[in-house]
Order: C-alpha cells, then sequence, then structure tokens
C-alpha cells in the first residue's frame, strides 16, 4: 500500500514506517509524499509531529509547496494552536513561499473561532497587502465571526467591502447575515437583504432555500421567511 493509502485508512503509524523505510534505503519522498502523511498526522491529531515534519522539510530544503504549509496552518488552528499557525504563515514568507487564499482563510478562521477578531480582520489585510486576493469564502469567514457575536456593524462593512474587492456575494452570504440580523432582533435589515438578495437574481436551488428558512425560522423571524414562498 502507499503511504497516501494508509493515511487515508488512518493507518497512520504503519504510513510512517513506511516513510522511514524509503528514506533508510535511499528514496526521498517528494512533496505528494510528504503532503499525505501531514494530512494524515493532522488528521489524527498528532500536530507536533506534523509541525516537525514540516519543519525538517524546511531546514533540509526537501521540495514542498504551498498545500504542505496549508495542511499544517489549517490543522493549528483547529486544535486552536493559532499562534503556532501564524509562525507556520511567517516562516512561509521568510521561505519565499508565498501563502494563497487558502493559507490566508485558515488562519482568518483560526483566529475568528477565538473571537480574535481584531486579528482575522489584519489577517485580511495582510493578505490583501501581499497582492493575494481573497475570495467571497474569505470574506463569509469573517463575516461569521461578527455575526456570531452580533457584531451587525462590522458584518455588514465587511459585506459592503466585498463588492470593492470585485466579488459577489453568495447564498452563504446573504443566509449568514440573515440569520445574524435575526438574532440581534434586527427584521427591517433582514428584509432589505432578502430584496437584495433577489433583486441581484442570485443563484438558489432548494438546499439554498432550506437553509434559508431553517434559520430564519429559529431566530423566530416567521414573516421573512413566508416572504420567501
Amino acid at each position: 500500500m502507499t503511504i497516501d493509502s494508509l493515511c487515508k485508512d488512518r493507518l497512520v503509524a504503519e504510513a510512517f514506517e513506511l516513510f522511514s523505510e524509503m528514506i533508510r534505503k535511499g528514496f526521498l519522498p517528494n512533496a505528494y509524499t510528504h503532503n499525505s502523511l501531514i494530512l494524515g498526522l493532522c488528521n489524527s491529531n498528532q500536530w507536533k509531529e506534523a509541525t516537525r515534519l514540516l519543519n525538517e522539510m524546511v531546514n533540509r530544503k526537501i521540495e514542498r509547496n504551498v498545500r504542505t504549509f496549508t495542511i499544517v496552518v489549517d490543522a493549528l488552528c483547529k486544535e486552536g494552536k493559532v499562534a503556532e499557525a501564524r509562525e507556520i504563515v511567517e516562516l512561509m514568507i521568510q521561505r519565499g513561499e508565498e501563502p494563497n487564499t487558502v493559507t490566508y482563510s485558515a488562519l482568518m478562521d483560526g483566529y475568528c473561532l477565538q473571537s480574535k477578531f481584531h486579528n482575522a480582520k489584519k489577517v485580511l489585510d495582510l493578505m490583501v497587502g501581499r497582492g493575494c486576493a481573497p475570495n467571497i469564502h474569505s470574506y463569509n469567514i469573517l463575516i461569521n465571526g461578527y455575526c456570531k457575536k452580533r457584531r451587525m456593524t462590522a458584518a455588514l462593512r465587511l459585506f459592503h467591502e466585498i463588492s470593492l474587492m470585485g466579488l459577489v456575494p453568495d447564498t452563504a452570504t446573504y443566509a449568514t447575515l440573515i440569520s445574524g440580523f435575526c438574532h440581534a432582533g434586527k427584521p427591517l435589515a433582514v428584509q432589505q437583504l432578502l430584496n437584495q438578495m433577489q433583486a441581484h437574481a442570485q443563484h438558489s436551488n432548494l438546499m439554498t432555500y432550506s437553509t434559508l428558512l431553517d434559520g430564519l425560522c429559529k431566530n423566530e423571524c416567521l414573516a421573512e421567511a413566508m416572504a420567501l414562498f
């Protein structure tokens, strides 16, 4: 079996043994192999070992790519180790490996999970400043964080910034804001967003409307839910 297959079957110890055997026999694993093992280690909550392997790759100048770093950044953020994740991003920049949208978004999500929205916004600004274009998912992460804490003014400010960046809000953007304004008891804002979403001919399917209806009903916005019909 390959290292990737073993990791997907959660046989990480066996994958690591095969990896070590390759090195002992003089075979240098490529970036794909390293990525598979690092992802396997992260999925089994062995993030310390994953970080050690990444640092080894960097120090020994072993082939690596943005995905290698991003896997570890995402895993660390999900474990609440955002400071360590930020160090990985800084290491990438120092080594001339530019983080991509997925990397920055993972770090933003990590900060939002800790309610450190100022830090998350700084990551978004850093991203733009370094010429890495955020996508709608990047904005949705921060908007979702603001909405969960009822910081609707900040969420709306980001919403308006989306069009300035040449992006188009998607259904997730509207659903998040609508749910946030429902929770904050702002039915007028909810109605305005619903009108805007429909006016912009947002492509919606049954699943989209089911998600919106569920959020509206859970937040007792029954009139707004009925307006979707």
